[in-house]
């Protein structure tokens, strides 16, 4: 269970002053449920995701995660969550073996266990055959999979993916969504923000809208488009948000 409770993250920038980057966001999202996060960038989603995931201290507010709260108990809920940002990325000088293993010990797997969760990895993201290659030597789309693989090494039972998609073929991005459902069927709460609306559409329970740091729309995928009245879930996405046809969010 994720229950974020008016979760609040602001800056100060020496030009605009204070920056509402999160301002005031609750929603919950339960086990067994994909959660989408939709919004323009510099719409808080990054933001949200890090603070959730304790990178980020929240200015006020605090949200729930596994019965652990990020204020309080920082320490506890990284453990016991997978979060892949979009700054996540691979030890140039480590393989990828041996970087999921490097993981799974700061995690404290025990070794047979470890084992156990690279095999499973491996066989869900397609690692077989650069397992032992170094991360400097990776392609764009290897780098993606084995940066997911890292962040899910320790099998958590809750999971923060921000864009897991970006820089992926069509074959590659493929696995990704079908390990995300495979991680609803296992009972797990995923939170995922995508820029594609047919992965959201296909993927998500339910989506939350940010816009300015806001919640701008919380439902199901097929409700906010009914509500709207709008054709697609894009243009319902557009309508939340405030876009006008020739203006720039």
């Amino acid at each position: 269970m994720v229950s974020v409770q008016r979760l609040t993250r602001h800056f100060q920038d020496p030009k605009r002053g204070t920056v509402k980057a999160v301002d005031d966001v609750s929603f919950e999202a339960r086990p067994g449920t994909v959660l989408g996060v939709l919004g323009a960038n510099g719409a808080g989603k990054t933001t949200l995701l890090r603070t959730l995931a304790t990178i980020l201290p929240p200015t006020s507010g605090t949200a729930v995660i596994a019965g652990r709260d990020i204020v309080r108990e920082p320490e506890a809920v990284r453990g016991a969550i997978g979060f892949l940002s979009a700054t996540t990325s691979v030890y140039g000088r480590l393989t990828v073996l041996e970087t999921l293993q490097y993981f799974g010990r700061l995690y404290g797997l025990e070794e047979r266990f470890l084992q156990v969760r690279i095999e499973s990895v491996t066989a869900s993201f397609g690692l077989e055959s650069f397992l032992g290659t170094l991360g400097d030597r990776l392609s764009t789309g290897q780098k993606q999979r084995a940066n997911i693989a890292r962040a899910v090494i320790h099998d958590p039972g809750v999971v923060f993916l921000d864009e897991p998609t970006a820089g992926l073929d069509v074959v590659a991005a493929q696995g990704v969504l079908e390990f995300i459902e495979k991680c609803r069927d296992e009972d797990k709460t995923v939170l995922v923000s995508s820029h594609v609306m047919s992965e959201i559409e296909r993927l998500c329970d339910e989506i939350v809208v940010i816009h300015d740091g806001t919640v701008r729309a919380a439902s199901t995928p097929a409700s906010l488009v009914a509500e709207s009245g709008a054709p697609s879930l894009e243009a319902a996405f557009l309508e939340a948000v405030g876009y006008e046809k020739g203006a720039r969010l």
